[in-house]
């Protein structure tokens, strides 16, 4: 007889109160793929996009997936139960995963339920020295500043560029970090400064003694001063931010720098960016259990920490999707399951 769980579902596309927690069917481990019970899971851009029908694209890159669909990629939790061919995961391990990202950017990964199946190559061991609470905050975030900043890990196609994006050498360099308090920004903050850089941050005043306690050299409260204007001669702009007027960061470049933009729809300066000598370049951050087992050890010794905005139990996600919407938010919003 198959073995029922609850999960938050989505039937259509809206705000959130279109989420539903609701009785559905346990997934079963297919070859290569481990059951995870969930005890946290955490909120990303993407699974806001993705509930709203991501209205921001042209209606032909829009979805039309089957409803309903279960939202979510990052998880921590324990291990069920594993499928043909799985031999590094077994039953009661304790783990954490970003699940089939992107290939579930459309339809959702799963990870807003009790349990869900995760290919064991996303998959690594929780880091023991944190909960699952942060555990579930770290993947798609840390995953992101780490291929934007540390290693690619990965040749699938760019579809942002023709060219494989290339993490620049940090040590000794200045970076600045747009977006600072937020999920990605506050783990750039700290990627950046292990790997031996002068950090800049720049973000709103509520987060700045967040900044200065994980590790930011200079902390720019962009509400009372331009980050264009406060800053010069940088190596590396990461900008987590996105949005209109990116190209503004151009001018705090040197000749030889590189801006990296996390979401670089809409970015227009490539012309200018070419005439002063500036790499722009941008990559879809991927599931990558190996990555995720590297980072794991500075979560684990406390070198990078993650941040959490607010908890909420997983029958109330639409309000931590309602706590999302309101922004301003400082590390991850987490959802518990248990």
């Amino acid at each position: 007889m198959a073995e029922m769980m609850k999960a938050v579902r989505l039937r259509e596309f809206g705000a959130p109160d279109v989420l539903r927690y609701e009785e559905t069917l346990k997934p079963v481990a297919g070859a290569g793929e481990v059951i995870v019970r969930v005890h946290a899971a955490s909120l990303n851009p993407p699974d806001l996009y993705l509930r709203d029908g991501y209205r921001a694209l042209p209606p032909e890159w829009r979805p039309s997936p089957d409803f309903p669909l279960i939202l979510g990629t990052d998880i921590s939790g324990v291990v069920d139960a594993v499928g043909e061919g799985v031999s590094d995961f077994h039953v009661g391990d304790e783990v954490y995963a970003m699940v089939r990202f992107p290939h579930d950017l459309m339809t959702g990964s799963g990870a807003y339920a009790d349990y869900v199946n995760v290919p064991a190559s996303d998959l690594a061991l929780k880091p023991a020295g944190i909960d699952h609470a942060h555990a579930a905050g770290a993947p798609m975030s840390l995953l992101t500043a780490w291929q934007f900043l540390v290693e690619l890990g990965h040749d699938a196609p760019n579809p942002f560029q023709d060219l494989a994006h290339a993490p620049m050498e940090l040590a000794g360099k200045t970076v600045l970090v747009n977006g600072a308090g937020g999920g990605v920004g506050h783990l750039a903050v700290q990627v950046a400064k292990w790997k031996g850089a002068h950090v800049i941050a720049v973000a709103s005043g509520k987060h700045m003694t967040l900044l200065r306690d994980l590790g930011a050299d200079v902390v720019i409260d962009y509400t009372r001063q331009d980050a264009e204007t406060a800053a010069q001669d940088v190596d590396l702009v990461i900008d987590a931010v996105g949005g209109p007027d990116m190209e503004r960061f151009l001018k705090v470049l040197r000749k030889g720098g590189a801006l990296y933009i996390v979401n670089p729809l809409g970015f227009t300066g490539q012309d200018e960016a070419k005439r002063l000598g500036i790499t722009v370049s941008s990559t879809q951050v991927r599931s990558n259990g190996a990555q995720l087992a590297e980072a794991g050890r500075l979560l684990n010794e406390g070198t990078v920490r993650i941040v959490i905005d607010s908890q909420f139990p997983l029958a109330e996600a639409a309000a931590a999707h309602e706590r999302a919407s309101r922004g301003s938010i400082q590390g991850k919003i987490v959802l518990l399951a248990d």
